[in-house]
């Protein structure tokens, strides 16, 4: 198992235009580690310089203490998954997975064991004769891990591996590549933009935006308290609530006083961010609650979205088995304290 610390990386392909502003990362042996964020924010950039294939301007990467920053890519010890597989067609399921230690000289016998070991770790043993092209999508990605893994890289990177799979498929392998990576105790760093694959998959994970980390941490807590508007928009709905403390302390928002686990100056502003499923529909008014008029509901099978407005603002408030409500009626919305987490 490999920890890896990345300090000062930086990198722009034209003079002024910062695709990564220097950033620090520091990845546990043995995690599974997510860069999340939308597209351009340089993820894929910084997983390429991770792999050697990238040269950053400034900054250092070190693999268990080892500065590895000007290797070239076959001293690393990485290996890469990509998004499109990158498997050779002609070959067979055995030849492909073969590929990188015959490359690297791998002695027959020892060679062999590795790609018997890699093809069960995947299941996919019983398809070692098998051309590439028989094959499904999900059993193509599952090679090109093997292929990946037959190597035993000292940092395995995942860029997007899972995006042109269907959502079935996609469900199915988030499983199999944390039961694999945690077999193999594997060190891995995964790209993605997808949301619901870094908080099902990851040890912990960074959300980027435009080059800059915005947030590291568990998916628990990152999730429940991000720290940052964009973060909070980002990792799933959120309903975000601004307000100023008035001379008692209490924080006057357009909704009237609520209570939130955070102090501040008379005069101060602050914004909140309360999931949709935090918020309560109650029977009747109390402490942090409001009145707001059901407008709309989204039923989506296990939940129901449930949009409110209140004193000229909209509300989200997701649901699970939730009982028949009539849109035009007004009800109760109790907003805990607890779960009003202050953002930036």
């Amino acid at each position: 198992m490999t920890s890896v610390e990345i300090k000062g990386i930086a990198k722009s392909y034209r003079p002024g235009v910062p695709v990564l502003k220097p950033l620090d990362l520091s990845v546990e042996p043995g995690e599974l580690f997510f860069l999340l964020g939308p597209s351009g924010c340089g993820k894929s950039t910084l997983l390429r310089i991770l792999a050697g294939l990238v040269e950053p301007d400034s900054g250092s990467i070190r693999f268990d203490g080892v500065e590895i920053t000007r290797l070239p890519p076959e001293k690393r010890r990485t290996a890469m998954v990509f998004q499109n597989y990158a498997l050779w067609p002609h070959l067979t399921v055995y030849e492909n997975v073969a590929f990188g230690l015959r490359s690297a000289g791998e002695k027959k016998a020892e060679l062999d064991r590795e790609v018997r070991a890699a093809l069960e770790l995947v299941r996919m043993e019983e398809y070692a004769e098998r051309k590439i092209p028989s094959l499904s999508g999900g059993q193509q990605q599952r090679i090109a891990l093997a292929r990946a893994l037959a190597v035993r890289p000292a940092l395995l990177l995942l860029d997007e591996p899972l995006s042109n799979l269907d959502a079935r498929l996609r469900d199915a392998m988030r499983h199999e590549i944390r039961r694999i990576c945690k077999e193999r105790g594997q060190t891995a760093i995964y790209v993605t933009h997808d949301r619901q694959e870094a908080l099902s998959m990851a040890d912990r994970l960074a959300v980027m935006e435009l080059g800059v980390i915005r947030r590291i941490g568990t998916p628990e807590t990152v999730y429940n308290d991000p720290g940052d508007a964009f973060v909070a928009s980002f990792l799933g709905d959120a309903n975000l609530i601004d307000g100023a403390f008035d001379s008692a302390g209490s924080w006057v928002t357009l909704f009237g006083v609520l209570k939130l686990d955070a102090a501040g100056k008379p005069g101060e502003t602050l914004r909140a961010m309360i999931r949709p499923e935090r918020i309560c529909i109650a029977d009747s008014p109390g402490e942090n609650t409001i009145a707001a008029k059901l407008t709309a509901r989204s039923f989506t099978g296990e939940s129901c979205e449930w949009t409110f407005e209140a004193a000229g603002r909209t509300l989200t408030v997701i649901e699970s088995a939730p009982p028949e409500r009539k849109p035009g009626k007004t009800f109760h919305l109790r907003l805990p304290a607890s779960q009003l987490k202050v953002v930036q």
